[in-house]
């Protein structure tokens, strides 16, 4: 089975991810959404499987420093826009393990995912 994890190289949520994949011998491939991009489509159907308000990250300084009139009155459409325009407002990490989604990084998460 296919396991793609998405984020930013250099993030500290993402190296704890990576620890623990790589701890636990699963095996994965990375794609790096601040360098490889990451499509609308892509976007979209992980805003309709989890929740545009899961996959918006409104707790970094990227968010934070936006226009007030940019974080006012978030439709799905409009938090997609964002994150295609500033990748660094995606939550990290986000995995997927064939239909399954995993979006941020809880150790007993990923055991329950993976069977470990």
């Amino acid at each position: 089975m296919s396991i793609t994890i998405y984020g930013i190289k250099n993030c500290d949520t993402m190296k704890k991810a990576f620890a623990w994949l790589d701890n636990h011998r699963v095996a994965y491939d990375f794609h790096d959404y601040k360098k490889a991009g990451v499509t609308k489509a892509q976007l979209t159907e992980w805003c309709r499987a989890a929740g545009w308000e899961t996959v918006l990250n409104r707790a970094g300084p990227t968010f934070r420093k936006l226009p007030d009139a940019d974080k006012e009155n978030l439709t799905q459409a409009k938090a997609v826009a964002l994150m295609l325009r500033n990748p660094s407002m995606i939550k990290r990490p986000i995995l997927e393990k064939g239909a399954a989604l995993e979006i941020g990084f809880k150790p007993e998460r990923y055991a329950a995912l993976f069977g470990a």
